[in-house]
């Protein structure tokens, strides 16, 4: 095969992709794991050189969401780009490649003292595909997403060539914030090999404030009584069936306060404790995981909505999940998506299928309403004329 043979030339990991391997049930025809940003930029020349659509790889824990790609010549293995490039203590700021998985970075950065500020629910989940896919915890109520977070991102084009910005670079490439655009991108636009991220220290105590709610009106209340409050929370979650939990970061003495004050807020029923409750930061069960985004004041509705029996996470910032049963028929998870659509977007909010059943996916809108999509259409054409990266695994088939 000539394409395996210009790739072997490149790159010292090249092989044949098995059944096994598909993303969404796409085989890829090839897979190569580059070592370095070198290897990266040669084997997505090659790629190019020969028509090849990509498919970026790290540990596979977000490789179901999205809809499958229109076809995989090549998936791009990042699992040997798992550095710590530098971690700069004194300026708050971390380099790492982009297979490196997020817990070895958080052990690495925590020897300094530091915490790149992303609770992350899949536990392997890499650098670049945690980026790629925009995905955040319950801290995303104080520190944000990755987004946020991301300050530098070095990337391969679809042609081959490097393109970095951000971090000690002052200059954007063509004008674009790469790492803004990059998060949420699902592989469409490039290769991620290396982020810089801005750091914080790890607290010195942490304390969650516990307490049970009898309804979606309790509920409400008790989130909306803390995020008007002074006593700043990390973190504000609602576990469903009827748990609404708060995060206290600081010195020891002002997070006992706080958590004193928060716990007062929410009446006789708050508990505190130095552990996590049982859901905190993790997708609620099921065999289809419905990302949610609106104002927190849409908390009421969406909850009457659901109804008590549907596993649910809402944070503070606005932004949940929602997790379908494996027994739950195609007809009936259109229907709930449809409806949550119809409450959130009273609220301009929208709701994204991120992972469910083959049989179920073809049957739904797994996006929803994009009014951007115009403009992301454009940008795709800018960054991968060919349309060869990851082809019709985001949004309007980019």
């Amino acid at each position: 095969m000539r394409a395996l043979d210009a790739l072997a030339k490149v790159c010292g990991d090249v092989r044949r992709g098995e059944p096994a391997e598909g993303v969404l049930g796409v085989e890829p025809a090839l897979v190569a794991a580059p070592k370095n940003l070198a290897e990266a930029a040669d084997v997505m020349r090659v790629a190019a050189e020969n028509g090849l659509a990509v498919v970026p790889r790290g540990a596979e824990t977000r490789l179901d969401w999205g809809t499958p790609p229109e076809r995989c010549d090549l998936l791009v293995d990042t699992h040997r780009l798992d550095a710590l490039i530098e971690h700069a203590e004194g300026d708050l700021v971390a380099k790492a490649e982009a297979g490196l998985p997020m817990e070895r970075l958080a052990e690495k950065l925590a020897e300094g003292g530091q915490r790149l500020a992303l609770d992350l629910p899949l536990p392997g989940s890499t650098v670049g595909g945690t980026i790629a896919t925009g995905a955040a915890g319950p801290l995303r109520s104080l520190y944000g997403t990755p987004r946020s977070l991301v300050i530098g991102l070095t990337i391969v084009r679809a042609d081959g060539q490097v393109a970095r910005s951000g971090g000690k670079v002052v200059k954007n490439v063509a004008g674009y914030d790469l790492g803004r655009l990059f998060c949420g991108s699902y592989g469409t636009l490039g290769l991620i090999v290396e982020a810089t991220f801005r750091l914080h220290p790890v607290p010195a105590a942490v304390a969650y404030v516990t307490c049970a709610v009898s309804g979606p009106e309790d509920a409400h209340d008790a989130v909306q009584s803390v995020l008007h409050s002074p006593v700043a929370p990390s973190a504000v979650e609602y576990i469903g069936p009827g748990t609404v939990a708060v995060l206290l970061e600081g010195v020891p003495d002002g997070v006992a306060a706080r958590a004193r004050q928060t716990a007062e807020l929410l009446g006789e029923k708050a508990e505190v404790s130095e552990a996590a409750p049982d859901g905190w930061g993790r997708y609620p069960d099921g065999t289809t995981l419905i990302d949610i985004a609106a104002p927190p004041p849409a908390l009421p509705g969406l909850l009457t909505m659901l109804g008590p029996n549907v596993a649910v996470t809402w944070s503070g910032s606005g932004h949940g999940h929602v997790g379908l049963p494996a027994e739950t028929p195609p007809d009936e998870v259109a229907d709930v998506l449809g409806r949550l659509r119809d409450v959130l977007g009273g609220h301009r909010g929208g709701a994204v299928v991120r992972y469910t059943p083959e049989e179920v996916r073809g049957g739904i809108d797994v996006w929803g309403p994009i009014p951007a999509l115009t403009l992301m259409r454009r940008v795709k054409d800018q960054f991968d004329p060919d349309h060869r990266l990851s082809p019709g695994r985001f949004v309007g088939g980019i």
